[in-house]
């Protein structure tokens, strides 16, 4: 009998996945630009509502059996399925290497005697041999490593509320004068891209779970509330001024933690990244199932380091609007497809109809980005149009 994953495990995994340098980037972004007051509310929603999202698209994979990609055959087809592991492959290879560019350079805010490059490359080394060993041998490592990493961060976020402000920006050479220009529905889309970013991936891993129900939610929330911490490590760096690029490298070395945040910066990036190359490598498998994911996760390491050196970080925020406006119509078409319309999808030609829902609620999210809509966030209507849409093919017969 196969071995199935507990809830215990599928937690831990997925509070590893939020611990990240990107998410406190994120955190560090939104406290610049918006007043402390006008953050909470869009913050909270935006990961509550990319919660729920991602408990019900694993959910799916939970209950079917498959990974993530391989979820969305039932509703986009075969055809559509590879299209979407195509572009699932494809954001995970550059989400990978923002995640690695970071990292590395959180690591060289903190003095150590490697290049950029250098670092880089360690890194993807980490997380390669971790891809290729497998997430099931090393399941008691990765309970206790992160273990250790919640213990320091806790420690780091204590340490934190202790520095005085002023000082901070004098050591730094840094001005704290947040710009207040974000919006709330600003503010939602930039807490609701991360839980979103992750959409495509969840089913790798609730696929093997022993309980697919409590398992899901397991993950969901773990997620859900470790971003929120991390979000909230940013802030905590924002009010101090020490800005997005050194913030964190000198929000450590201020709370006199050196060599312990030099472990939660590596940690952190390695935990994160390696869940996405192991996906990476699931995707790989959706393309062509002759592929060992093993083998499709090690090449994928190499090639995002290749674009985290070329300096893919420069494009972080806008990289993060292009996987939501992918993925947010796409999981609404699933969950739709798969909870209120599932007699359906044995139709033919029934696939060829969602794949138009998910691209109309694509062409609205980058239509409502570029012109500016304010009276609501582009994620939002961009889900509500695609899951409308495919809804109406129920509403046909």
């Amino acid at each position: 009998m196969e071995k199935r994953t507990s809830i215990f495990s599928n937690a831990i995994i997925w509070f590893g996945v939020a611990i990240s340098v990107s998410e406190i980037v994120c955190g560090i972004e939104i406290g610049e630009a918006a007043k402390l007051s006008d953050i909470w509310f869009p913050l909270v929603l935006g990961h509550v509502l990319g919660g729920i999202m991602l408990y019900f698209v694993g959910l799916i994979g939970a209950r079917v059996r498959v990974n993530a990609m391989e979820t969305t055959a039932s509703t986009f087809g075969k055809y559509g399925s590879k299209f979407f592991a195509i572009l699932n492959l494809t954001q995970l290879i550059g989400w990978i290497a923002v995640l690695n560019a970071q990292g590395a350079m959180a690591l060289a805010g903190l003095n150590l005697p490697i290049s950029f490059p250098v670092t880089c490359v360690i890194l993807a080394v980490l997380i390669a041999a971790w891809v290729f060993v497998g997430l099931r041998k090393t399941a008691k490592i990765t309970t206790v490593v992160m273990g250790l990493l919640a213990v320091l961060l806790v420690v780091l976020t204590a340490k934190l509320f202790g520095v005085d402000a002023a000082a901070a920006t004098q050591t730094a050479g840094a001005t704290h004068n947040a710009s207040h220009q974000l919006g709330f529905w600003t503010i939602f889309e930039i807490s609701i891209a991360m839980p979103l970013s992750w959409l495509p991936v969840i089913s790798d891993y609730t696929k093997d779970v022993e309980k697919p129900v409590p398992a899901t939610i397991a993950s969901a929330v773990a997620y859900t509330l470790a971003s929120l911490w991390m979000y909230f490590v940013g802030l905590q760096i924002a009010g101090l001024g020490l800005g997005v690029e050194n913030g964190i490298a000198q929000s450590i070395l201020l709370a006199g933690i050196g060599i312990p945040g030099i472990i939660i910066v590596t940690l952190s990036t390695v935990t994160t990244n390696f869940l996405a190359a192991n996906s990476a490598g699931e995707s790989a498998k959706a393309i062509y199932n002759k592929l060992n994911p093993k083998v499709g996760g090690v090449v994928v390491c190499v090639l995002s380091t290749i674009l985290a050196i070329w300096g893919i970080v420069d494009h972080y925020i806008s990289f993060l609007y292009l996987i939501a406006a992918v993925f947010a119509p796409m999981a609404a078409v699933l969950l739709v497809s798969y909870f209120f319309v599932k007699e359906h999808l044995d139709q033919k030609g029934f696939w060829i109809w969602n794949l138009i829902s998910w691209a109309v609620g694509f062409a609205v999210y980058e239509i409502a980005v570029n012109i500016g809509v304010d009276w609501i966030g582009p994620t939002i209507l961009a889900v509500a149009v695609s899951a409308a849409l495919s809804f109406a093919a129920k509403l046909k017969k």
